[in-house]
């Protein structure tokens, strides 16, 4: 009985669908369609009937519209309608008529209907219900929980973040590559590795590009950029912290410290500008600051150094010993004092990665700096060791063995020049952008220490 009942409203014949997202706002859709017969595709979002007349609240990917089916006019199609389950995939077929009593100014009188995908009740995560549900069960239900518009909006904002990131890069004569992510040995040495099984060879997934990325600066590509995924097995299960994310990394030969955070300034300046040309619906849904965005667009990052974060932290009572990392209690605390954005610099050498160059006045202090979003650390970055002999005993100084990096000091022997770099978290930029407070919010499917699937 029931495929009885799909097969009167479908057919293997499909008609040229209308899609909405060819249009920017409902006037265009007004301007091209107004009084026409059309054949419009979505998903069924709500169904009320009243007897008589059913409003149907369709949802294509632009926008939520309604279709309006009068019973006098199909009794039989009027009946087949209004009892398929919600979220189901439908194609319409009616007249567009325009009305500012209507939801986004037009409705489709409905005179044909054919059903494409009939979803099954119940459904596990609802779509426009108000009843928020746990993380839990929106991740396992991930396709239908990313069929809510303030869901759908983060990605449609990541999409312009990274795209905003790329035109950046390659505007400033960047070359984008790509490094292996099955690598030998670790990149910094650390044992927070995944082991994969590599034919007769143990090997790991890459926790970064970072020693791939110093080895091109010694080939004559002075500007490379990564966009690609890391893995760093860490036991952690945090609202910051994913197992799998996407990071951009950075590099530029004959560039000091100061050169690399001027074009970070620039990404993210720019990102925030392309956001807000770009993404106004996204913006609204989200109902984010649009003041905040701009401000960020157009106002300058204050630096400040690591041993000024300790006086702010005595004065306010909060006692870390010099040359101890800051907790996340004591960043929260320096935060109060910038807006949005801003660099801390010259940090102890103790604390850095073996790479990051030491001051040659004052050694204990090394050219690196972290980006900050109020308390949140966005970007790591530093001018790079190039001298082979040094960068050989900061590995012994970290209690690395330097014949494991072999591959990796070889091109320091050959003349490189002194080279600086970032990397930069996309989900942790689109948790500030986004205002989000899980990083998984973030992500379209997260890998934690917990969830492989889906």
């Amino acid at each position: 009985m029931e495929q009885e009942r799909e097969e009167k409203i479908s057919s293997e014949n499909e008609p040229p669908y209308l899609s909405l997202s060819r249009f920017t706002n409902p006037a265009e859709v007004k301007k091209e369609l107004e009084g026409k017969e059309v054949w419009m595709k979505g998903w069924l979002q709500d169904v009320r009937n009243l007897g008589s007349i059913a409003f149907l609240l369709m949802r294509d990917n632009f926008m939520l519209y309604q279709a309006t089916i009068i019973k006098k006019m199909n009794k039989s199609l009027f009946k087949e309608v209004t009892s398929i389950p919600r979220e189901s995939v439908l194609a319409v077929k009616g007249t567009l008529q325009f009305s500012e009593k209507v939801m986004n100014g037009f409705e489709i009188l409905v005179n044909d209907c054919r059903l494409i995908s009939r979803a099954q009740v119940p459904l596990p995560l609802g779509v426009a219900d108000k009843v928020d549900a746990d993380m839990d069960t929106r991740f396992d239900n991930r396709f239908l929980d990313l069929r809510k518009p303030e869901i759908s909006a983060i990605f449609r904002i990541r999409s312009t973040l990274v795209q905003a990131i790329r035109d950046t890069l390659l505007k400033e004569g960047f070359l984008e590559v790509h490094t292996p992510k099955i690598v030998a040995t670790a990149t910094e040495g650390g044992t927070e590795l995944f082991p994969i099984e590599y034919f007769e060879k143990d090997a790991y997934l890459n926790q970064s590009p970072q020693l791939y990325k110093q080895m091109l600066m010694a080939t004559g590509f002075d500007k490379v950029f990564e966009i690609a995924p890391a893995f760093r097995a860490e036991k952690h299960h945090t609202s910051h912290h994913l197992n799998e994310f996407i990071s951009v990394d950075v590099e530029v030969a004959f560039a000091e410290m100061r050169d690399v955070t001027s074009l970070l300034e620039k990404v993210i300046k720019n990102i925030y500008k392309e956001v807000l040309n770009k993404n106004e619906k996204e913006i609204e849904t989200l109902k984010l600051h649009r003041e905040e965005i701009e401000d960020v667009s157009s106002a300058s990052f204050p630096n400040i150094t690591y041993t000024e974060c300790l006086d702010i932290l005595q004065k306010k009572g909060f006692k870390i010993e010099w040359g101890e990392d800051l907790s996340a209690e004591a960043t929260k605390i320096v935060a109060k004092e910038f807006e949005h954005f801003y660099f801390i610099t010259d940090w102890p050498t103790k604390i850095k990665p073996f790479y990051v160059l030491p001051k040659k006045e004052v050694p204990e202090l090394c050219h690196a700096f972290d980006l900050m979003y109020k308390e949140e650390e966005l970007t790591s970055g530093a001018q790079r060791v190039h001298n082979y002999e040094l960068l050989k005993k900061r590995l012994e100084e970290k209690g690395l063995n330097s014949e494991n990096f072999s591959s990796y000091l070889k091109p320091f022997k050959y003349g490189i020049p002194y080279h600086s770099g970032w990397g930069l978290g996309v989900e942790r930029t689109l948790m500030v952008l986004t205002d989000k407070k899980n990083i998984r919010e973030c992500t379209l499917f997260p890998r934690d220490r917990y969830r492989l699937e889906p």
